[in-house]
């Protein structure tokens, strides 16, 4: 593989990066086969690997941790993320300084990454999502005084609107702190909202961009088609509304796969491989994230960063979806408190 600067971090990583979120309860609960998995990609060429505390309530980072005992940590880039709900199963309440973007829960929960990866400093540290009620400058005071100790290289944000980006930035360089050098944003052919503003940004501060779900959270494997019922998964009953048929734009994004799929059959290539092919033309985009759950899934991506889509089939793509669209809010990963809570865009009246 070619690799890519990530930012300007002077780490250089694959075009591929490996998620390992479906490693663990979430997912494949087997150790020995994640791990397993995970070898392969290595193998492969892969050398970055990102995961979360969140998922599967650390089991993931273990995972992670297990595969690369015993000589392989020091040949591969590793990050890793904060801000869910830990202590608890996923979705039910817990305590709430558990949780979020305080340095507090920084200072406290890198420690249990850093025991869980068996490691002694994590590469990239994200902010998985956006805190209002936390000062960005309390987040980014706390990372970089974890930085200076070596306990991480680097520090990112994840599914941030571009706004906060730009705030960030601003924050880093007024009080002299260390900024996001990575944003890692959801990006696919069926939700290129952030095109219009989050990869220009991004651009514009030269932050490495690490997309989640490039592969649509499934839709751009082949697995919905019209006419078949929707598969059940982990992943629908956390987050239904992504796969909910009669949201109006879960219906879109089930006539823009009958079209995908076959541009990408007369293109002779897999409708995977067109999904991450996509996602790696962007001039912005470092290294989007493959979720495989199987080996078979591993092997049936790692191909797409040999495949080079022609000025014809991106114009087509774009005609099935327009840039800048996201057919359903719900692949948007983030709901800012101005659409959450109708009293943010209501005028008070006495």
């Amino acid at each position: 593989m070619d690799y890519r600067s990530l930012g300007r971090t002077g780490m250089h990583v694959s075009p591929l990066c490996l998620g390992a979120m479906m490693f663990g309860a979430w997912g494949e609960r087997d150790h020995d086969v994640s791990i397993k998995i995970i070898h392969q990609a290595l193998d492969g060429g892969i050398n970055f690997i990102d995961t979360a505390d969140v998922y599967s309530q650390g089991e993931s980072e273990e995972i992670v941790g297990k595969a690369l005992a015993g000589g392989r940590r020091d040949e591969v880039i590793v990050a890793t993320k904060f801000h869910g709900q830990m202590g608890v199963p996923s979705g039910e309440r817990g305590d709430p300084n558990q949780r979020g973007n305080s340095r507090r829960w920084i200072i406290s929960e890198v420690e249990n990454s850093l025991r869980r990866l068996q490691t002694d400093w994590i590469d990239l540290y994200q902010v998985h999502r956006p805190e209002p009620e936390t000062d960005v400058e309390e987040t980014l005071s706390a990372l970089t005084d974890l930085q200076r100790q070596g306990k991480i290289r680097a520090f990112g944000s994840s599914t941030f609107p571009a706004h906060e980006m730009v705030e960030a930035q601003w924050v880093a360089e007024r009080r002299g702190l260390g900024r996001f050098v990575t944003e890692q944003p959801p990006y696919s052919i069926l939700a290129r909202g952030i095109e219009a503003d989050v990869l220009p940004v991004a651009e514009r501060y030269r932050m490495g961009v690490i997309p989640w779900s490039p592969l649509a959270g499934g839709w751009l494997t082949g697995r919905y088609r019209k006419g078949q019922d929707v598969p059940e998964s982990h992943r629908a009953q956390r987050v239904p509304r992504r796969y909910d048929l009669s949201i109006p734009g879960n219906q879109a994004k089930l006539d823009a796969v009958e079209e995908l799929a076959l541009l990408a059959e007369e293109a002779g290539i897999s409708l995977i491989h067109l999904a991450l092919a996509f996602t790696l033309t962007h001039p912005a985009v470092t290294a989007p994230i493959i979720g495989p759950r199987t080996m078979e899934q591993l092997e049936s991506q790692l191909g797409a960063v040999d495949v080079t889509l022609s000025t014809d089939i991106l114009d087509r793509i774009d005609k099935i979806v327009p840039a800048g669209v996201t057919l359903n809010r719900e692949d948007s990963g983030y709901t800012p408190p101005a659409l959450r809570e109708p009293f943010l865009r209501r005028r008070r009246t006495a």
